[in-house]
């Protein structure tokens, strides 16, 4: 156990969250989404939500500032395939990039366009989430909080 941080994010999470490096890209997918299928790097969280994931990840994870877009969410058309359906969870989704990010320009992407991104992707979470709502989070880079930092020796 660790302190102050949340159990959602497994070791395996917490591993494969420090070995990226800025520019890299993980997905967070929904139950129904083919992760085994497409993944580098697969770790499932059957029990947990995209949601849920996604504010643990962004406590430990900063967006890349370099990006217009640093989040990347799978798209679907409606029936008459001229309007995208907007899933309940993506209005969660976007208070929680908020609370974490500040506002930030969420990218749509069709699914073609989706598992092409998934899998170049260094990691898939495979949640058991029923609620269509899966994204890839671009990861930017942690800086050295300057005025923390103390050295042996230098005042």
């Amino acid at each position: 156990m660790l302190k102050n941080i949340t159990p959602i994010l497994s070791p395996e999470m917490l591993k494969v969250l420090s070995e990226m490096g800025c520019g890299d890209e993980i997905v967070i997918a929904d139950g129904n989404f083919p992760a085994a299928a497409v993944a580098r790097r697969l770790i499932r969280a059957d029990s947990s939500t995209v949601n849920a994931l996604l504010d643990a990840v962004l406590s430990v994870t900063p967006l890349c500032a370099y990006s217009e877009s640093p989040i990347a969410i799978l798209s679907y058309l409606t029936g008459s395939q001229s309007q995208t359906y907007e899933p309940p969870c993506w209005e969660r989704l976007r208070y929680i990039v908020e609370r974490h990010e500040g506002e930030r320009k969420l990218q749509m992407l069709d699914k073609e366009a989706f598992v092409e991104r998934a899998r170049r992707a260094y990691a898939v979470i495979a949640t058991g989430d029923r609620e269509v709502c899966s994204i890839v989070l671009r990861k930017g880079l942690v800086l050295l909080d300057t005025k923390d930092f103390r050295c042996q020796g230098f005042a």
